[in-house]
Formats: structure tokens, C-alpha cells, sequence
């Protein structure tokens, strides 16, 4: 019998990883020896070989039919889009920036699962998301270096907002079919002959290097937030409960900026303080109004409890 929190803390475990990627996709641009488009789509290259080997040695069943296509949304938004759109931004913007802004990702990820379900929430979800988007426009707005307007990179960090959240929503649906950390890797050897392409574009256009601090920047963004911190994370939802360990998420970026604090030197300042808490706030109130509506629904209609799986094994139908 698994701890009773078991499913909190290996959620936690997951986004504790992914909350070190902001800071260190900062690090590997900040010089400007490794082009953003090479680590944007170099470390799904690496991913996508761990990926591939795990599948191999685990003998994963083959997606079928249109479940291709849905891994290509999953694709285009976690693997392509997420960290192109992020690695571009932020050769401009500050990791703290950058982690205010990506906050509004998880009431994001909501709505889209929203609109995907074809689900109805209460008003107050749709406030909130709302609210919550419009504080993080407002924040990037303000701090528009002095202009008072929106700059490029707060533009990309939206995009990847928007690609992250399409490909979260898509995944996790899609995970009910394939397993959890399969659908990842899978949506990652889909991309590999596209990021590969992109990579040797980018090794042709600007050949990559950098101190060794920028190649373990680099190396933690290939391994852990694009392969390995999925399993931890998918493991904590698949103990669940579902509900309770997707809103760890939350607090990614409250590490992300502690991480941009303690490992760049950036300061803190109330600006931050108060449109990454304005932010978060909205986000949590959005996620929990959603999930206590899907409870009730599913209460009402007599559906059991989640079940208890193996994260490490697919169905293999």
C-alpha cells in the first residue's frame, strides 16, 4: 500500500524539476554562444533518444490511428512550441519575468481542457481565467521596459502559454489511452525528424558553445525537463488523487522565482512580487472552481473512484 501522500509528493517531485526550467533556459541564452533555436530544439533530439530507448526496452504498443494526430498536438505544443517560444523570449527577458507570465499556464491548461470537453463551468471560472490573463498582461505591460506596452518576448511568452496549454490539455487525455509518460515520449520521436532538422539548421546557421555552466544548463533542460521530470510527475497523478496533485503545479512559479533570485542574482522586485501573486491567485481560484465542478459532476453521475496504476506500465492492449 502506497503512502497516503504519495501521489502529493511525487507531483511535487515533478514540478520542483520543471520549475528549475525558466532559470536555465536564462542561463543557456544569456551569452548568446548557444542560439535559442538550438536549445529550444536540441534538447528534444536528446529527449527524443531517451524517449525512443525507453519505449524499445519497455516494448511499448505502437499509437493507433488517430491517435497520431492527437500526438501531434502534443508535440507541436510541449516539444516544438513550449521551449522554441521560451528559449527565444527569454534571450530578452529576465527569468523572473518569464515565470510571472508562464503562472497564468495552469488556469490556461483549464480552459483549454474546458473547451476540449466540451465542459460547462460556473461564471466564476471563466472570471477568474479571465482576471487571471488580464493581470498578466497588465504585468507585462508595466514592466515593457519603460515603453508601457507589451514587448517581442512578452508576445512569445504568451504563444508558449498557449502552445503549452494545448498540448497539457491533449496530453492528458490522451495518457488515459496510452499511458502517462508514453504519450510524452511518443509526442517526442514523433517530433525528433523536425527538431533534428531545426537543429542542424541551427548548428549550420551559428555553430553552438559555451562555458561548462551553459552546457549543464543545457543538459538539465534535454534530460530532466523534457524527459525525466515527466515521470515523476505523471507517477504522482497516476497515484493520485488526480484532482488534489494537478494543482501542485501552482507553485512552479513561486520555485521559479526563487531559483531566478538564489542562481541569477535577479532582484526581486514588488512589481514581481504582486503581479506573480495577482497572477497565482487568479490561477488557483480558476483551477479550483473547475475541479470542484468535475467532482460534482462526476459524484452525481455514480462514477468510481480513480483507479491505482503502474505510471511505469502501459495498457498494451
Amino acid at each position: 500500500m502506497l503512502p497516503r501522500r504519495a501521489g502529493l509528493w511525487w507531483g511535487l517531485l515533478g514540478v520542483a524539476a520543471f520549475s528549475f526550467t525558466v532559470p536555465l533556459t536564462r542561463v543557456a541564452v544569456a551569452s548568446g554562444a548557444m542560439s535559442p533555436l538550438f536549445i529550444g530544439s536540441a534538447r528534444a533530439v536528446v529527449a527524443a533518444t531517451l524517449a525512443a530507448a525507453a519505449l524499445a526496452l519497455t516494448r511499448q504498443r505502437l499509437p493507433r490511428g488517430t491517435q497520431w494526430a492527437r500526438l501531434s498536438l502534443v508535440a507541436g505544443g510541449v516539444v516544438i512550441g513550449f521551449p522554441l517560444l521560451t528559449s527565444f523570449a527569454l534571450t530578452t527577458a529576465s527569468a523572473g519575468h518569464g515565470a510571472v507570465v508562464i503562472a497564468i499556464l495552469p488556469a490556461a491548461t483549464a480552459v483549454t481542457v474546458v473547451l476540449r470537453g466540451h465542459e460547462r463551468p460556473p461564471a466564476p471560472f471563466w472570471a477568474m481565467a479571465a482576471v487571471g490573463a488580464v493581470a498578466a498582461v497588465v504585468f507585462a505591460a508595466l514592466q515593457g521596459g519603460g515603453s508601457g506596452g507589451l514587448r517581442w518576448s512578452d508576445l512569445l511568452l504568451f504563444g508558449a502559454v498557449v502552445a503549452a496549454a494545448i498540448g497539457y490539455a491533449e496530453g492528458g487525455l490522451l495518457a488515459r489511452e496510452l499511458g502517462a509518460w508514453q504519450t510524452v515520449s511518443w509526442a517526442l520521436v514523433l517530433s525528433a525528424p523536425l527538431t533534428a532538422a531545426l537543429t542542424g539548421l541551427a548548428v549550420a546557421q551559428q555553430p553552438p558553445s559555451g562555458t561548462p555552466v551553459e552546457w549543464a544548463a543545457f543538459a538539465y533542460l534535454a534530460a530532466v525537463s523534457m524527459f525525466l521530470g515527466f515521470f515523476a510527475w505523471y507517477r504522482g497523478l497516476a497515484i493520485g488523487p488526480m484532482a488534489q496533485v494537478s494543482q501542485v503545479q501552482l507553485t512552479q512559479p513561486v520555485m521559479s522565482l526563487s531559483w531566478a533570485v538564489l542562481l541569477l542574482g535577479e532582484q526581486l522586485t514588488w512589481s514581481t512580487v504582486l503581479g506573480g501573486l495577482a497572477v497565482v491567485l487568479c490561477a488557483t481560484a480558476a483551477v479550483r472552481v473547475r475541479l470542484g465542478r468535475a467532482a460534482a459532476a462526476r459524484g452525481k453521475r455514480g462514477e468510481p473512484r480513480e483507479r491505482l496504476l503502474d505510471p511505469l506500465r502501459a495498457d498494451r492492449r
